[in-house]
């Protein structure tokens, strides 16, 4: 007798399958941090792809040694501002919020996404005043340095504060907020972060193409893309049954992906004619090894790596290939 085995066909680790709420990613949980207080995240826009060449220094590597062809994600990473910092206590629920305080001044770009109270709040007693259980500083990114970007509405965010004390986070947290923060300051080459973003949307899809099934035999008397069956109840449907729907656009999470390069001179990687549907690079940058979530113009966030606990890889570039991409 022949074994009757199915294999499933597509994942339901990311089910339900739907939009995303948000084109800006959120971060649900952070690492602990060092000895010493940090930031622990920031945020870019993803420019384009293109390939370094850089020594492998792996151990196990078969190349290790010889000079390989990389492919890299460019993010182009202006600064973002600290607009404010807000404190949690903990609860048998979760982080509860206790306070937050905003800085004086204000960027105007902001009233676009948010009301800006008139007297922003300026107390830190509060906060000092009880046992707080974490820190986190409230940052905007400043899409109207972007030349690629054609928006001027900042996305708003928390960035936690990490590592330490919470006395020297409190003392960090006051020193950075109404003050802009560079990607420079947060992570260097070598640094191992977790990406996050929102792949691109694909719209509404076949379960063909959703699930990847098989199609049906020919001699099927309706349609070949369709479902063979939609499970063994006649009243409802399993939510494993492969159908139709939305296909992209969904929020995705990479872990331990290596930190290049970082720079200050966009044209440094900027290939001859501009990078595909971006345009040039104005700003710092910054090189991540292999591919990153969504197209061109969309913005991803970085955190410190929470699945990764050795130590930060070395690097050695030797060329950044400015080659142009248009018409590949």
């Amino acid at each position: 007798m022949p074994k009757n085995h199915h294999p499933r066909r597509g994942s339901m680790a990311y089910s339900p399958r739907k939009r995303a709420r948000r084109e800006t990613p959120r971060f649900r949980s952070w690492p602990e941090g060092g000895s010493q207080a940090k930031v622990q995240g920031f945020a870019g826009y993803k420019a384009g792809m293109t390939h370094v060449f850089m020594e492998d220094k792996r151990a196990k590597s078969t190349t290790r040694g010889q000079e390989i062809r990389v492919p890299v994600t460019v993010l182009e990473t202006p600064p973002m501002v600290v607009v404010g910092v807000r404190a949690y206590v903990d609860s048998p629920y979760g982080l509860k919020t206790l306070s937050e305080v905003w800085a004086k001044k204000l960027d105007p770009h902001l009233k676009k996404r948010l009301p800006i109270p008139a007297k922003p709040k300026q107390s830190w007693k509060r906060i000092e005043k009880e046992s707080i259980d974490d820190l986190r500083l409230i940052a905007h990114t400043q899409p109207f340095l972007v030349s690629g970007i054609p928006k001027k509405v900042p996305e708003i965010m928390e960035l936690r504060i990490g590592g330490g004390t919470m006395e020297d986070r409190m003392v960090l947290a006051k020193e950075l907020i109404g003050k802009e923060i560079t990607a420079e300051g947060i992570v260097t080459p070598g640094t191992v972060v977790d990406v996050a973003a929102v792949t691109r949307g694909k719209g509404w899809q076949g379960v063909v193409k959703r699930w990847g099934v098989k199609l049906l035999v020919h001699k099927n008397s309706k349609h070949r893309r369709m479902i063979g069956t939609l499970g063994p109840w006649r009243t409802w449907v399993m939510s494993s049954v492969p159908q139709a729907g939305q296909m992209g656009y969904h929020q995705r999470t990479e872990y331990n992906k290596v930190v290049l390069k970082t720079g200050e001179n966009g044209e440094e990687v900027t290939p001859n004619g501009g990078f595909l549907h971006y345009g040039n690079i104005k700003n710092s940058y910054m090189l991540i090894k292999g591919s990153v979530p969504g197209p061109a113009k969309r913005l991803v966030r970085l955190r410190d790596a929470t699945r990764y606990h050795g130590k930060d890889v070395e690097v050695e570039i030797s060329y950044v290939s400015v080659e142009s991409k248009q018409g590949r």
